[in-house]
């Protein structure tokens, strides 16, 4: 075999790979596609052994860095017979305690028959390629039809002796949050119909929100994880102007965790999205940076619109399509998101810089107040979300975020947390009036004892409940449909659903 020097690989599999599809489809177009015809003999994920042109072709996994990659040394491309020696290193590579040797060479049908089959390790894979080959950042890569036993996915790969370059190479063509994969990993999942699996992170001002979710063949979501974290990535924001140290290392610390836990399902792709916090803060730059050094995963902070948008999707397909004028408002740490449409028609939609830490902040709303106080919080509140003075009511108030599902989980006595309860119940005026006043006859600490309540919210409940009940007032509506779906929900469908 002539000389072949090790190469850092970065490989990923599934039906579609989101925005990259356009890059990936452009830099491929005008190449000749090449097909063949290949036999896998899958074992272990340390080995790629398959059979192509006549040749049993190997590769060894030698290294994985700290980005994932894999570097991968070639050690055989022999024709048939294998000789007896070599068919002990193909055994050795499969994982497979080679027989005593009856043959001083063995053909493909003899190797498989005689040495293969009766150890019941390897398992054989008959595999269908279409391969499209071009270069992305000085790196070779291909883009790859895969059939296999009946089923069919797509392989997008980058390899390189420069670790760096494919590095580069998958941040540019837009498959940075996507999983390496191997082949024989990959090829074992496709055989064995194992549903795809997405990680989604929604790193926003007060907690960090992560959902895991696995599609079926009909294209449905199924929750494998769905939980957040307060990290009070914004505590003092709108004093100090920037995240703190403190903030930035916890929220660093909990979307480690989530990522860790992602891999662990084995998802093919994360995406994660920051909002109103690091839109405002002036060393948002350092933020993305020190989590990415921590995680490998880059934060994207999208704008007040976007956000909005996420919002009414993860609406559309929680809730299902409403009839009539819908509005959608998702009101966080630092800010409140509102969409206006019609059935899935979006009409509107911005964001403002109403968010129940910056109230929590300004008024002391995390201790027992007066109802004075409350008046004064509740005039800033509408004053600031006077852009909904000249709307109609619509026909349905939607409402999503930590306050509303928290204060859902208040009224309906949850001492342990219902997504199935929650998703669709209804908040009314009357109770929004309630919990005001129990939230503002107690301090957090007491506020802690409040069944359904998380403790951790026990701080900006109060500011929460404000901004609802001044939006439902602005919008004329007695009572709003609450959704347990969020922006992350929506990103899952966005990024994922083809």
């Amino acid at each position: 075999m002539a000389t072949i020097i090790p190469r850092w690989e970065w490989r990923t599999f599934g039906s579609s790979f989101g925005a990259a599809d356009d890059a990936l489809s452009k830099l491929a177009s005008g190449s000749d596609p090449a097909e063949s015809e290949e036999l896998y003999l899958l074992s272990t994920d340390a080995a790629n052994v398959k059979i192509r042109d006549g040749l049993m072709d190997i590769k060894v996994l030698r290294e994985v860095d700290g980005a994932g990659l894999e570097r991968w040394e070639p050690v055989m491309k022999h024709g048939f017979p294998l000789s007896a020696e070599d068919a002990v290193r193909v055994l050795d590579a499969l994982g497979i305690q080679a027989p005593p040797q009856t043959r001083p060479a063995y053909e493909l049908d003899e190797f498989l028959e005689e040495l293969v089959r009766p150890s019941g390790v390897a398992r054989e894979a008959e595999i269908e390629k279409r391969r499209t080959r071009f270069l992305v950042n000085g790196c070779m890569a291909e883009l790859t039809e895969v059939m296999a036993d009946g089923r069919s996915t797509r392989s997008a790969a980058i390899e390189s002796e420069d670790a760096s370059a494919v590095v580069e190479a998958v941040r540019g063509i837009g498959l940075e949050g996507y999983v390496n994969t191997s082949y024989p990993r990959g090829l074992r999942a496709l055989l064995d119909d194992v549903p795809p699996r997405y990680a989604v992170i929604d790193m926003g001002t007060n907690s960090v929100k992560f959902h895991v979710g696995e599609r079926g063949p009909d294209g449905s979501w199924r929750t494998v994880v769905d939980r957040s974290e307060m990290t009070r990535l914004g505590e003092n924001l709108q004093e100090a102007g920037e995240i703190s140290d403190a903030a930035i290392a916890r929220t660093a610390d909990a979307i480690a965790g989530m990522v860790d836990e992602a891999r662990g399902l084995g998802v093919r792709a994360i995406a994660a999205v920051g909002t109103a916090g690091m839109r405002i803060a002036r060393n948002s730059d350092d933020v993305i940076r020190t989590i990415h050094e921590r995680t490998g995963i880059t934060i994207e902070v999208i704008p007040g619109d976007e956000e909005g948008r996420l919002a009414y999707l993860a609406v559309q397909t929680g809730l299902g399509e409403q009839l009539g004028r819908l509005v959608v408002f998702d009101t966080g740490g630092g800010s409140s998101q509102f969409t206006f449409g019609e059935g899935s028609k979006v009409l509107e939609r911005f964001s403002v810089d109403v968010g129940a830490v910056r109230y929590t902040e300004r008024f002391g709303l995390d201790h027992e107040i007066s109802p004075n106080v409350l008046r004064e919080a509740l005039g800033a509140i509408s004053e600031d979300l006077s852009r909904l003075d000249d709307h109609p009511p619509p026909d349905v108030l939607v409402g999503m975020g930590g306050a509303v599902t928290n204060m859902t989980a208040v009224m309906l006595e949850l001492a342990t947390y219902q997504p199935g309860r929650i998703q669709g119940a209804t908040l009314d005026r009357a109770e929004v009036d309630r919990q005001m006043e129990l939230y503002r006859s107690r301090d957090a600490d007491a506020r802690r004892a409040i069944i359904g309540l998380q403790p951790k919210r026990a701080e900006v409940i109060l500011a929460g409940a404000c901004i609802v009940r001044t939006v439902m007032g602005k919008l004329g509506m007695t009572s709003l449909t609450v959704s347990d779906r969020g922006v992350r929900h929506g990103l899952l469908v966005d990024r994922f659903q083809t």
